[in-house]
């Protein structure tokens, strides 16, 4: 019996992991923003979005950081998916040209020295 609740209640978070919300960075900065105002508590704003107090200050904290990286002008950004592909493309064909400009010096040095 023990056993069987045991994997119901494995069951249970598993499910409840697979079915968790997922915020884009638009919903965290209003809700951190949201905080930020003071106009409620941070227990009643994690309460009405439906996340833990931990997690609110993990983003109000990552927000911040970000924020103030920004202000130092240590910024870091990443790429795009189409730009990784234009570059790895670019990187193709310059490695292609490379190949080919290599082979055409190494001819000529044969014709020059009349070795074959």
């Amino acid at each position: 019996m023990r056993t069987k609740k045991q994997s119901t209640e494995a069951k249970v978070k598993e499910i409840r992991r697979h079915t968790r919300k997922k915020y884009s960075a638009e919903e965290k900065i209003r809700i951190v923003i949201d905080g930020l105002r003071g106009e409620s508590s941070v227990a009643e704003l994690c309460r009405r979005e439906g996340i833990s107090a931990n997690l609110y200050y993990k983003w109000s904290k990552d927000f911040l950081e970000a924020g103030k990286n920004r202000l130092m002008g240590n910024t870091k950004r990443e790429a795009t998916t189409s730009e990784v592909h234009q570059i790895r493309n670019e990187n193709m064909d310059l490695k292609q040209l490379v190949a080919e400009l290599s082979l055409e010096v190494r001819m000529l040095k044969k014709s020059l020295t009349g070795s074959e």
